[in-house]
């Protein structure tokens, strides 16, 4: 799994303290938000040149890691 912690930022005065990609405006919500709608990974990166596979991959990892945390506590 990749290290998402080279990838995600969090920043309190940034999208009110969303995970972000690299410290842009993008959210991991709206990676994941994406690719539910049916998004391949190619259309992301077309539609946002910016990111690379790595960012959503990245986004993916967190998401998994997110998830465990919360079987976790439960």
């Amino acid at each position: 799994m990749i290290e998402y912690s080279k990838y995600i930022t969090i920043n309190p005065d940034q999208r009110s303290g969303q995970p972000c990609i690299r410290g842009m405006r993008i959210t991991v919500y709206d990676i994941l938000g994406y690719l539910a709608a049916g998004d391949s990974m190619e259309d992301i990166l077309e539609n946002f040149p910016m990111l690379t596979r790595d960012d959503i991959l990245a986004s993916l990892a967190y998401a998994a890691d997110s998830e465990k945390r919360l079987q976790l506590t439960v």
